[in-house]
């Protein structure tokens, strides 16, 4: 029988969440983040600089297979919605998933690579047709297990909540999370690579053969060194981002009363079909994170060729997460005085100053693109945060318009249109690289001299293609109908409804 609100049953949904709460909601996201922006920040680099596979290769494959990203979160929203068990809708898939998404990230940063030792163990010497491959079947698995627990994950914050404030404080507790993680990960990466880069060695141009073979040796030890980054740094990952998801699991509840514990296919068609305020906003959230997954994959490539220096990525994501940090604790108080949709316009006008002005910092330039970079980051950090407190209010916009609930099918199609833009966006960079002409690291020179054309494609990349995004996100999101005060209304008439049909329910159970 289906499950009935009681006329109380509002008062949970809108109560103050307790610390532990937030912090677990947080710590899902920094796991999340341990997998997702390892991948956004150093897959691209991880590929063409240490499994030598080229740029262009790489760009397809992050086409193809963010494509099909896409709908496994749609299949993992339908199966969301149809599960219902004593923990509840969404917790038992961030139990059940969470070492397999952080093991599968461990796999893809392990490409079995001629003269280096398969997981630190076995000895393979694949073609660069089963190195490409082997990086299709990993990154998909990547992609099947991670819609598996994002997709709950994100449904989670709507059915923990209806209360705007409350929201708001769970999504900053994700964007600091997140932010947390994407600055661990990196200072602990980085720096690495950095160090290992100035020991490259170099070969000179009229060597003879035993000097050639001291350097053939000295290459095959580099390239040793810079796997083993990856290897050991994933490995400790799946550690600790088990242990973050499991407390997300324990101190995360869900509040929200349905009348149906699932959802038929016929109902979750429905209620999307007639979600406008869903529309507008994948509509806008597609043109602005296109240029946001753009950047992820070209800032090793921007610290390297511009500001000098790989281990400078770190202190990008320092500012960038550092702003992040910053603003996080005040976006609940922001979205009181400013409302959700203003705080969304006002971010594209910092994301397009921020661009435009990194595009022209000179080569060397660490302080004037940290600068700018920071800028960029205030609009990036809050627009990004708004975006899932925003997709939390259609679930209720949805209902209202239905008077069913589907939390897992509403989030999956707004996740559905952030991995499009994940496969547009990574691809992009990545072609973006091939187009300039850019030179990935081989057997015998692991560190080649890029042309000029590449680093324009690496400076557009950064800069200008998330300003001309932008531009378009909030060109579309301007007609969004759901404001703060229209979304209470909205509330409160879903919850008298069910409260309604609650005391309809006990009096015709008593009669």
């Amino acid at each position: 029988m289906s499950a009935i609100a009681a006329p109380s049953a509002h008062l949970g949904a809108v109560a103050k969440q307790p610390a532990t709460a937030v912090i677990g909601y947080g710590l899902g996201d920094f796991a999340m983040n341990l997998s997702f922006s390892m991948s956004t920040a150093f897959l691209l680099y991880y590929f063409t600089d240490v499994g030598g596979l080229s740029a262009a290769a790489v760009g397809t494959m992050f086409l193809v297979v963010r494509l099909w990203d896409a709908f496994t979160d749609l299949f993992a929203g339908r199966a969301v919605d149809r599960v219902m068990t004593r923990w509840g809708k969404f917790r038992p898939f961030i139990l059940w998933f969470a070492v397999p998404v952080l093991f599968l990230s461990f796999l893809n940063f392990n490409i079995p690579t001629p003269g280096i030792k398969w997981l630190g163990i076995l000895e393979v010497n694949p073609d660069m047709n089963s190195q490409l491959l082997y990086a299709y079947l990993a990154y998909a698995a990547l992609g099947l297990v991670y819609s598996l627990i994002n997709i709950p994950y994100g449904s989670l914050a709507s059915a923990m909540s209806q209360s705007v404030n409350e929201r708001a404080k769970l999504v900053a507790g994700r964007t600091f999370g997140a932010a947390v993680g994407g600055v661990l990960l990196t200072y602990i990466v980085a720096p690495q690579i950095s160090a290992i880069q100035k020991t490259a060695p170099t070969l000179a141009p009229n060597a003879d053969a035993a000097a050639r073979a001291t350097y053939d040796a000295a290459v095959l030890v580099y390239r040793q060194a810079v796997q083993g980054v990856f290897t050991q740094t994933t490995l400790w990952f799946v550690l600790v981002g088990s242990v973050a998801f499991f407390l997300t699991f324990w101190w995360c509840r869900e509040s929200v009363v349905r009348t149906a514990p699932r959802v038929t296919i016929k109902e979750t068609i429905d209620t999307i079909k007639n979600n406008k305020a869903l529309a507008y906003l994948c509509g806008a959230s597609f043109f602005y994170l296109i240029g946001l997954f753009a950047v992820g994959g070209a800032t090793a490539y921007y610290a390297k060729f511009v500001l000098g220096d790989i281990s400078q990525t770190a202190t990008m994501t320092l500012v960038n997460s550092g702003i992040a940090l910053v603003i996080t604790p005040i976006i609940p108080l922001i979205i009181r005085k400013m409302g959700k949709k203003n705080v969304f316009q006002y971010c594209g006008l910092f994301t397009a100053v921020g661009g435009v002005a990194l595009f022209f910092v000179p080569t060397g330039g660490i302080i004037l693109a940290l600068v700018f970079l920071a800028i960029k980051g205030v609009g990036g950090s809050l627009i990004n945060t708004v975006m899932f407190g925003l997709e939390a209010d259609t679930v209720e916009y949805g209902e209202w318009k239905t008077g069913k609930r589907s939390e897992g099918a509403t989030y999956a199609l707004f996740s559905f249109t952030r991995k499009i833009t994940q496969s547009l966006g990574g691809a992009g960079g990545a072609w973006a690289l091939a187009i300039g002409g850019y030179l990935s690291a081989t057997a015998t020179n692991p560190n080649p001299i890029q042309p000029e054309s590449a680093i324009f494609a690496i400076k557009f990349t950064i800069g200008l293609l998330p300003t001309i995004c932008a531009i378009i996100a909030m060109l579309i999101f301007w007609k969004y109908p759901l404001s703060d005060k229209l979304f209470r209304r909205i509330r409160d008439e879903n919850e008298a409804k069910k409260a309604a049909l609650g005391a309809e329910f006990t009096g015709a159970a008593s009669a």
